[in-house]
């Protein structure tokens, strides 16, 4: 006897498991501690606050005895000894799509301001997880061509390729996030995505009003979790940003992703390890901290089809290019641009070092022309720099050394081709050619 059990099944389909929920034990800062619960790490769970309409968000960040350790995606205010607690089952996922593009977003993907013209549907768009694992190594197309940013000093001396990391390492006010905007304005990729990650609230609209514009902004997704958020939500604003970029890329796209800063990132990371128990190791940086870091860094790049650029701020500590965060980081990324704070205060900017700086893809990249003419340039600044002093006293005779005559001649020349501002846009052709005119013209 044959049983037919699809109708079961339909009912089954149908039914509404029981829901288990918990409840809430106590909150010590930013941390819930929850009884009651059975959810996994990174889960997200639903806190109900009575007279409000949306529940309070919170994820799942660790477990004490039999409690779980929730940290907020939103404000503790209205959350009670005893408030209902129920978890989702799933993780943070957002609907991805081109309805995206021209969007400010949150740091949980949510826009900030709805549009007027209705032209947002969050319905809208397929559901792609935030928490992705990055593209296997043996899968990763090679970097073969050049990504022009517009700027002289890095076309010419540190040169970019289309699917490289490479991070903008400086101290505070030094012109990281204009040399940020130069590069959003000015790059030739198909989508840009630009992460916000605890800065300042007063800058979101000057980037996006004087950086990008109109329209660099309609190419643009922009996400922004400022400095006021919780420390989950500008954890969980990197990685959406590089969820819509990856999304972006696996459509066979070319993605800028801009990322302003990974030093918050990381601070807002040992803020949640400091509040689940983590002892703190390297000047109060807690071991997950340097476990997330390449987590977030190795997921751009380039993948099967499409490909992501990504350039990444790191704010170092009382301009120690040696700190904790800004030496994990380099040791990760395939290169790195340093500003630097003495040619700052000599009005020099964009201020980058190029002989701090370094791009590990140019050698695969620049013609061998190019190169040559590079090193004669970084060896010129170089001697200059090495004889500066006695220059500046009137120590050094002319003619004395043949090399230092011939930095001193080509100086001023060489700090003007470096010298660009905000608004200048430099054409690559003709940043090489002025590269050799440099080197080949007499002094």
């Amino acid at each position: 006897m044959v049983i037919d059990l699809q109708p079961i099944r339909r009912r089954l389909q149908r039914a509404e498991p029981i829901k288990l929920h918990g409840q809430v034990t106590r909150v010590v800062g930013l941390t819930i501690e929850v009884l009651g619960i059975t959810a996994s790490i990174g889960e997200v769970c639903e806190i109900l606050v009575p007279g409000e309409e949306q529940p309070v968000y919170a994820e799942v960040v660790g477990f004490k005895e039999n409690q779980s350790l929730l940290m907020p995606l939103g404000e503790l205010r209205g959350i009670y000894p005893g408030s209902s607690v129920l978890p989702t089952g799933k993780s943070l996922t957002l609907p991805m799509g081109d309805h995206l593009l021209g969007q400010v977003l949150d740091g949980l993907g949510q826009p900030i301001e709805l549009p007027q013209d209705g032209s947002f549907d969050p319905d809208l768009g397929e559901l792609y997880p935030v928490d992705n694992l990055p593209p296997n190594p043996l899968q990763r197309k090679r970097i073969s061509s050049v990504l022009p940013t517009g700027v002289r000093a890095i076309d010419a001396l540190l040169t970019c390729g289309c699917g490289q990391r490479i991070g903008i390492f400086a101290g505070s006010g030094v012109g990281k996030s204009t040399l940020l905007g130069m590069i959003a304005k000015h790059g030739s990729a198909d989508v840009n995505v630009i992460g916000l990650i605890g800065e300042r609230g007063r800058e979101v609209l000057d980037f996006i009003e004087t950086d990008l514009g109109p329209e660099g902004l309609a190419k643009s997704v922009v996400v922004a979790a400022t400095s006021d958020q919780p420390a989950l939500v500008r954890l969980k604003g990197a990685f959406v940003a590089t969820a819509i970029a990856e999304y972006f890329r696996d459509q066979g796209k070319d993605v800028m992703l801009l990322m302003d800063s990974v030093t918050r990132f990381a601070m807002a990371q040992r803020e949640v390890g400091l509040a689940v128990g983590e002892p703190p190791a390297t000047r109060g940086y807690t071991p997950s901290v340097f476990a997330l870091l390449p987590k977030l860094l190795e997921r751009s790049g380039m993948g099967l089809k499409g490909s992501i650029t990504a350039f990444y701020t790191v704010l170092v500590d009382g301009d120690d290019m040696n700190e904790p965060i800004a030496d994990a980081v380099r040791g990760i990324l395939d290169g790195h641009i340093v500003l630097s704070r003495r040619l700052a205060a000599k009005n020099h900017y964009p201020a980058i070092d190029v002989l701090q700086s370094v791009s590990r893809i140019m050698p695969d990249l620049a013609e061998p022309l190019h190169m040559e003419n590079a090193g004669q340039v970084r060896d010129l600044l170089a001697t200059y720099r090495e004889s500066e002093d006695l220059i500046n006293i009137g120590a050094y005779v002319s003619g004395s050394n043949p090399k230092i005559d011939l930095a001193i001649s080509k100086n001023r020349q060489i700090i003007d081709f470096l010298k660009q501002s905000p608004d200048e846009y430099s054409q690559y052709s003709e940043t090489i050619e002025s590269l050799n005119q440099i080197v080949a013209g007499g002094s």
